[in-house]
């Protein structure tokens, strides 16, 4: 029984480990160390809710390791300028944990097949995401503009020859300027061409992206 209890661990700190060590070299917040605990941790709090729990309901301590890594999940989560991150670091604690309690429980090839697929995920799928990011991509572009009664319509005009959808979200008027907010969705390469065409713009004295 000891023996299968340390091989338990022992698993867990290798499958937690591995998927650290893919978050640590992309410098992620919860590295080799934290999942490696994250793993370990789940599995002895399966192995005692197996041990220790009431015959009726053995898993009603290992049930309570969701509400936890969910708390320790949104400690990595933190809100930038212009968009939320760590999302991918807390779905990743709180699949890592799955795995622990696999093993854990004695579920040693689901929770190994489950560690393949989220190295895959983690590796993989960032090429399709940028693939995806330049074929669409949504930025909020701030652009202050000597006012007129038709200057409105000209930015917008601009963002439709650049093939940009757009959405004016805030319009503020201080004295003679007026200074547009909008959420703009389109092609890298089009963002690109507008962006360098508005920098250029001699109307324009404040821009940002």
């Amino acid at each position: 029984m000891e023996y299968e209890i340390l091989l338990r661990f022992l698993l867990a700190s290798l499958w937690g480990g591995i998927v650290g060590i893919e978050r640590e070299y992309r410098s992620k917040s919860a590295g080799f160390r934290t999942m490696t605990l994250i793993s370990i941790g789940a599995c002895f709090f399966t192995v005692m809710s197996l041990g220790i729990g009431n015959p009726s309901s053995p898993d009603r301590i290992a049930s309570n390791i969701v509400t936890g890594i969910g708390f320790l999940g949104a400690g990595v989560i933190f809100r930038g300028e212009n968009q939320v991150n760590g999302i991918t670091t807390a779905a990743t604690i709180w699949a890592v944990a799955a795995v622990g309690m696999g093993i854990g429980a004695g579920y040693y090839m689901p929770a190994a097949f489950a560690c393949i697929f989220i190295l895959i995920i983690l590796a993989l799928l960032p090429y399709v995401e940028t693939r995806i990011d330049r074929i669409n991509q949504t930025r909020r572009y701030i652009i202050t503009v000597t006012f007129s009664e038709d200057i409105v319509n000209v930015i917008e005009q601009q963002f439709r020859q650049a093939h940009l959808k757009y959405k004016i979200t805030r319009q503020i008027k201080a004295d003679q300027n007026i200074t547009l907010y909008l959420n703009v969705h389109g092609s890298a390469k089009n963002h690109h061409q507008q962006i360098q065409a508005l920098l250029q713009d001699p109307r324009i004295s404040r821009f940002e992206c």
